[in-house]
């Protein structure tokens, strides 16, 4: 396999990742915060090594092929994340290198799960940097589910090709392609941030939480989340972004371009919200009957978690482990669901149930007339063939790694509920689980080390869309 254009991709990413550290060494500088020589040490190693493997791999042909497409990916997102961990290893707050390991993981793949506690007394070069990696990972998602894992064909991710992910040499119009893209996702930031100030927040949280936000991200500047806040227009303002988030933004550029027909009829969109809506009005009567808020309060209660945890953002706006077993299985449903693809969330996402339940309902017609003869359709055209079975095979597997992620998190000591709500929060992205430890209002610090290393290859294992990381286990994908 030559790996030269893999690490010269690698390496451009390392590069961007340096640049990314430039903002919370000014913001360290800026308050006066002796981290900023931290910041400027980790840039100064990752420009060495990411200029060191553009340059001694340097070339003309940079077309990839699947081989070295599912290669790219996962050391990108490997080295990505060690890089990204030297400033919380290196600075004054004195993280362990695993846990260091452990909140860049979560940072850069959007989960949200985090070890560090006492936010409030953090430096701000450190909080900015922990909301850079989680917007910076927002958009590399985004990216990639639109431009590398159709041509990858990864669980079904092939329904969604485009001539971009056809063409293995169309890098100049995946270029213009991912600018535009970029655009989009840098304006709606700028929105989000203005429109939190504009609720009250200050210009650093405003700017935190905006990038943390439109990247389904969660890391917040406070132990409490926005329990902190907890005023409606704060609440409300996270929401709207929430949603933004969570839907495709390729529909965002069309209406960009003019057509935002999609945006509205788009099957995937709608079943999205009638999810959210359900789900939302599901947990209102639960909150109405097992609590005394009144109903304003419960419906932005219900409103703000159920989008949280659905999108995969994880931001925490009240302990939603004292409205009941029936509250909780709710948002344990929705964090397995997720978003749409194309989006920033995680999950299994929409387009798969949506595909099961056309191949199901073709089962059932096929049951009751034998001879018919019925083709699964996906937003009123005929489903392509292969992507049935890859859906269900992500389907199996999904069930299989989180079933293994569990069981491997009861074996280093974890209890029943901490091990399955901590496995299905790393393969989903969420972040916050279930339980007294890592539960809403909790974190993942008091977890062993052994317990941390095995959610963090969970989380990389769904970010990564599982079977990216699995096909390189096999044999055949390293013989001729």
């Amino acid at each position: 396999m030559d790996l030269r254009p893999v690490l010269q991709v690698v390496g451009i990413l390392l590069l961007t990742l340096a640049i990314g550290m430039a903002v919370p060494m000014l913001v360290d500088l800026y308050y006066g915060n002796s981290d900023w020589k931290t910041f400027f040490l980790c840039i100064l190693t990752t420009a060495f090594f990411g200029g060191a493997l553009v340059l001694s791999n340097a070339g003309d042909n940079l077309a990839i092929n699947p081989r070295q497409g599912f290669m790219m990916i996962a050391l990108s997102w490997i080295l990505l994340c060690v890089f990204a961990a030297l400033p919380f290893w290196l600075s004054t707050i004195g993280l362990s290198f695993t846990d260091a390991i452990f909140e860049s993981v979560s940072g850069l793949t959007t989960t949200g799960s985090t070890i560090m506690v006492g936010l409030e007394k953090t430096p701000p070069g450190i909080l900015i940097w922990r909301a850079i990696l989680q917007w910076l990972g927002g958009i590399g998602i985004i990216l990639m589910a639109l431009s590398v894992m159709p041509f990858l064909k990864v669980g079904g991710m092939q329904l969604f090709r485009t001539e971009l992910s056809e063409n293995e040499k169309a890098l100049p119009r995946t270029a213009e392609f991912a600018k535009s893209i970029g655009w989009i996702y840098v304006v709606l930031t700028f929105v989000c941030a203005v429109a939190y100030h504009m609720t009250g927040m200050t210009v650093f949280d405003a700017f935190a939480h905006s990038l943390t936000t439109i990247s389904t991200g969660g890391f917040s500047t406070y132990d409490t989340s926005f329990s902190h806040y907890d005023t409606p227009w704060t609440e409300s303002v996270a929401i709207t972004f929430m949603i933004v988030g969570g839907l495709p933004f390729i529909l965002y550029l069309k209406a960009v371009r003019g057509n935002a027909a999609p945006l509205l009829h788009d099957a995937q969109v709608r079943w999205f919200f009638s999810i959210l809506i359900a789900s939302t009005f599901a947990l209102f009567c639960v909150i109405l009957w097992q609590t005394e808020f009144d109903s304003a309060h419960a419906i932005l209660k219900s409103a703000f978690n159920a989008t949280s945890i659905m999108t995969g953002t994880g931001y925490v706006s009240d302990d939603y482990q004292v409205w009941g077993g029936f509250a909780m299985n709710i948002l344990f449903f929705l964090m397995v669901v997720g978003g749409c693809a194309g989006s920033t969330s995680c999950g299994i996402k929409i387009f798969r149930f949506q595909v099961l339940y056309a191949v199901t309902d073709i089962q059932i017609k096929k049951l009751m007339h034998p001879h018919g003869v019925f083709i699964p359709h996906y937003g009123n055209k005929p489903l392509p063939e292969g992507v049935p079975s890859a859906v269900m095979s992500f389907f199996f597997m999904y069930s299989l790694c989180f079933a293994g992620l569990a069981m491997a998190l009861s074996f280093v000591g974890l209890d029943f509920l901490t091990a399955m709500s901590g496995a299905a929060t790393a393969i989903s992205n969420v972040g916050p689980g279930l339980g007294d430890i890592i539960g809403p209002t909790g974190t993942f610090q008091p977890l062993p080390d052994s317990a941390k290393w095995i959610l963090s290859a969970g989380m990389i294992l769904g970010r990564l869309e599982i079977f990216t990381i699995l096909v390189m286990l096999s044999p055949n994908f390293w013989r001729r």
